[in-house]
């Protein structure tokens, strides 16, 4: 055993929300079919009422918020990025602090155009390292590893953790595992505790995700989305697990196809 499962093992022990027992981590959905159709229609109906309020109110930021966050959970990237841009065109303050149309424009596939809107927010939050992450992963996909690491964002106050150590994943000069032991060792509470590995099992997740390991990137995308504190947090963490929930249901998927013949 690698000592990256070795740590996804180690976590399984330590995350309350993995108290249960489960299938094989690799392929097994995070969520329940019932569940996964409960949020569906949770965001369906979303849609549809912040449609409504557009009609009843085409200038409402407000609608256009709510139906880009609808269509976002939904999957329907694109959409989602056309409605986050609304809001811009109806009020250019919002443009600087829009980090959730740099995440719709990653998804969309629009890896240049993401990492300017993330580049445009540290200007607006010069301490927010998982803004500097951000960038870095759609430069990674825009580019290449170097190219981000090269451009990743400079920080001169203290962030939250695990940030700080995520960041150093990132920088290449701190390894998943080490990131993982460090919060097992933490004398914290268990829900700071919690908190910390949503964070950290969600962008390891991603790191493995543009670096192009779909298998180790599913396996800790799926324990984020396990987290128990994740999908009952505030809005910005609980965007944030949507992602994760979204991200591990895309490799997953990938995964489970047969390869195409020859």
């Amino acid at each position: 055993m690698s000592r990256t499962h070795a740590c996804i093992a180690l976590t399984l022990f330590v995350s309350l929300s993995l108290a249960q027992e489960a299938p094989p981590i690799e392929l097994a959905k995070p969520l329940s079919d019932e569940r996964t159709t409960e949020l569906e229609n949770a965001f369906q109906k979303l849609l549809d009422e912040a449609s409504k309020l557009i009609q009843e109110k085409p200038i409402s930021l407000t609608g256009y918020s709510q139906r880009g966050d609808a269509l976002f959970f939904l999957g329907r990237f694109k959409e989602a990025v056309a409605d986050y841009d609304k809001m811009i065109t109806l009020d250019e303050g919002e443009r600087a602090s829009h980090w959730r149309r740099g995440i719709a424009l990653f998804y969309a596939g629009q890896f240049e155009e993401a990492a300017a809107q993330f580049e445009s927010y540290h200007s607006f939050d010069q301490i927010d390292r998982e803004n500097g992450i951000w960038r870095y992963l759609s430069q990674h996909r825009a580019d290449s590893r170097a190219k981000a690491r090269e451009g990743l964002l400079k920080y001169q106050k203290d962030d939250r953790e695990p940030f700080p150590a995520v960041y150093k994943l990132f920088a290449g000069t701190m390894t998943p595992e080490e990131i993982l032991e460090q919060i097992s060792e933490a004398k914290i509470a268990k829900l700071e505790r919690e908190k910390r590995l949503f964070y950290a099992h969600l962008y390891i997740g991603l790191n493995h995700a543009v670096e192009g390991e779909d298998k180790l990137a599913q396996e800790h995308l799926a324990l984020a989305t396990r987290n128990t504190w994740g999908p009952v947090a505030g809005y910005g963490p609980h965007y944030m697990w949507q992602v994760g929930r979204l991200h591990e249901a895309i490799l997953r998927n990938k995964l489970q196809r047969p390869l195409p013949k020859k």
